[in-house]
């Protein structure tokens, strides 16, 4: 059984590198939007049977419910151990093969899942990097918690180090809708003037804040 969990920080504490340019509502809408997108991505794949998103934050699981997919409540404070506890729940519900994935992938595709879960066939664990390549937009593990969540600044490395650690067989996905994120003005600007055409139509709007920065 496949699933799918993505964390999402408190809204109020959402994209706070954009504070300077952004009110905190902006940054809120934005967030929800790219977190719809997702969504609508790992739902549209039909490779996962669940979709969940794991958050402390009462509107974003409103949302994700009202978008179809399930709601986590964190169980634990921090972003990795909020990840374990909510994967240790997806282990215990049946899941075999859990991907995490960053929320805030304006240009994720279907593809992008395809891809990941096929070359999980062959490696207990698919890594895709971020695109300055040291961080980890999304991570496929099985099963779930054979590798331990260490997100954060310079994680790819130490997802590889602990694979070859436990000898677990490792690949990387790169991929333009896996590694391109949002943090940023000049992300912002670089998706509409750069970016844009690669978003697939049938997929929600994102809010005017994707154009007019």
């Amino acid at each position: 059984m496949h699933s799918a969990l993505v964390p999402v920080k408190s809204l109020n504490e959402a994209k706070s590198r954009l504070a300077t340019h952004l009110t905190k509502q902006q940054r809120a809408t934005l967030m929800l939007d790219m977190l719809h997108h997702v969504i609508c991505i790992l739902q549209a794949s039909n490779a996962l049977e669940r979709v969940s998103v794991v958050s402390s934050d009462r509107r974003v699981l409103e949302q994700t419910q009202a978008w179809g997919a399930h709601a986590r409540v964190e169980e634990e404070t921090g972003h990795n151990p909020a990840l374990t506890a909510a994967a240790t729940r997806e282990l215990a519900e049946g899941t075999t093969a859990l991907l995490t994935i960053s929320a805030d992938l304006p240009l994720l595709q279907v593809n992008d899942i395809h891809v990941m879960i096929e070359q999980s066939k062959h490696s207990v664990v698919v890594l895709a990097p971020s695109q300055d390549r040291t961080g980890t937009n999304a991570l496929l593990v099985r099963p779930p918690l054979a590798l331990p969540y260490t997100f954060g600044l310079g994680s790819l490395q130490r997802y590889l180090s602990e694979s070859r650690i436990r000898q677990l067989s490792s690949d990387l996905y790169t991929s333009v809708g896996l590694g391109f994120d949002i943090d940023t003005v000049d992300d912002l600007v670089t998706f509409r003037h750069n970016h844009l055409s690669l978003r697939p139509s049938c997929y929600p709007p994102f809010s005017p804040l994707f154009f007019n920065i």
